[in-house]
């Protein structure tokens, strides 16, 4: 954590005209260089929740406003301070909870509040779809013009969340959920002989078994695959009719998702006589971008050791780490909670602004929650400025480190938020429960 070198090319002005690597030639310090890398993943994650909002029809001029001076001082050396980014950096934060809000009415207008709903993991005999990204615009355009085609339709990844929404669940076609986190698309993909649509980011270079059956739409591209411009899936649906049947196949698990605030809060005077009689000690929100590396398994871990007088809220790919576990329930109140996607953060700091209210809490952090993020993608970190804007403080982070933070940069992390790094799983959870 001691290196203070950077990578910066963002001028012509660079170092022997290949980039600066100690101190910019403007007068940049690595340090700053690392804060601008933050808010421009910071930015990139309120972005993408602008997008999906967009095409939803949902716009507002404040955050477009925002996002445009906000990368003018990022992305240009008109601004020095290190102290001033630091204020961006938090204000970021800000910005990014109106947009999940902006985008959490988008979707709860258009398809109705969520609901929690088992979903199904394996395939059903037929010609199928699968549909990954984050976009429920695109994933219900597909369900509505297959539908009489006799095409089943399935979700990946951050899809899952989908099948909670009243306007979604409603189509017949869709079956069920094929696979996990991101990263396991290659694998995924070359075995299922179905079409797939990129809707969205965490669309990774196909492998050459599945790539004439590959589409992207919208802002996704990927090099020597077909564009499908607009919202007309009927090539998609064309293709998946020439390829082979998936076979009937029952999945290893059930999966549970679609939690939402109402659904929470329907049961907020339980949950508070539960904690107040000791019988839900703590509340664990763990959540984040999963890693393709074994240091995650960190978080499973954890989850298998956590004593049963505890609960855990999750969201985002990071769940797919344990979300097949079978955690049970406290007096009927489920003991893992999957409220969404990673933009449905907001409905996780809507659930613990509304414990605070309900148990007369002035100081959130007084409240008997622990908070984990995992790797620190574009979206993680909008919403890790987001937490800590609204003075969440002990929020641990990694196993893997985002490589914007240097020692300065933890150093003022740790002394004005006490963010901390996590160990080992049973060091970590000890010190909770202490």
């Amino acid at each position: 954590m001691a290196d203070f070198k950077m990578f910066c090319y963002q001028c012509s002005q660079t170092s022997q005209g290949k980039g600066c690597i100690n101190y910019g030639v403007c007068g940049k310090s690595p340090t700053l260089s690392r804060l601008q890398d933050n808010l421009i993943f910071g930015l990139k994650g309120i972005s993408a929740y602008l997008y999906h909002a967009s095409e939803l029809g949902y716009r507002n001029s404040k955050l477009e406003k925002f996002l445009v001076e906000t990368l003018y001082s990022t992305l240009t050396n008109v601004n020095f301070d290190t102290e001033k980014f630091i204020k961006l950096a938090l204000d970021i934060g800000k910005i990014n909870i109106e947009t999940m809000k902006l985008l959490k009415k988008a979707h709860i207008e258009t398809y109705g509040e969520p609901e929690s709903v088992e979903v199904f993991t394996g395939t059903r005999k037929g010609k199928g779809i699968i549909v990954t990204g984050h976009s429920l615009k695109v994933l219900e355009e597909i369900l509505k013009q297959s539908k009489d085609k006799g095409i089943n339709v399935y979700t990946h990844s951050e899809l899952l969340p989908a099948h909670g929404y009243p306007g979604i669940r409603k189509y017949d076609n869709l079956i069920g959920n094929l696979g996990k986190a991101w990263y396991d698309q290659k694998k995924l993909f070359s075995e299922i002989p179905a079409c797939i649509v990129g809707s969205s980011n965490c669309v990774l270079i196909p492998k050459d078994e599945y790539k004439d059956r590959i589409f992207t739409t919208g802002i996704v591209g990927l090099p020597e695959v077909k564009h499908i411009t607009g919202y007309d899936f009927s090539e998609v649906i064309e293709k998946a009719k020439t390829l082979p049947d998936l076979p009937e196949k029952n999945g290893d698990t059930i999966l549970t998702t679609g939690f939402s605030l109402s659904s929470i809060l329907s049961s907020k005077e339980k949950i508070k006589e539960l904690i107040e009689n000791g019988k839900i000690r703590r509340v664990f929100v763990i959540g984040g971008c999963d890693s393709p590396t074994n240091k995650n398994e960190y978080f499973r871990k954890l989850v298998e050791i956590l004593p049963k007088d505890t609960i855990v809220i999750t969201l985002a790919c990071g769940k797919f780490r344990f979300n097949d576990l079978a955690l049970g329930d406290i007096e009927g109140v489920p003991r893992l909670i999957d409220i969404g996607q990673c933009n449905d953060a907001i409905v996780g700091i809507d659930i613990i602004s509304s414990l605070a209210e309900l148990f007369n809490v002035k100081d959130i952090n007084d409240l008997p929650v622990s908070y984990f993020l995992m790797w620190m993608e574009q979206k993680a970190v909008a919403i890790l400025w987001s937490l800590l804007y609204l003075g969440i403080k002990g929020i641990r982070i990694g196993p893997i480190i985002p490589a914007w933070i240097n020692e300065e940069i933890l150093k003022y992390l740790v002394s004005e938020f006490n963010l901390k790094l996590v160990e080992e799983p049973e060091k970590d959870l000890k010190e909770i429960l202490k």
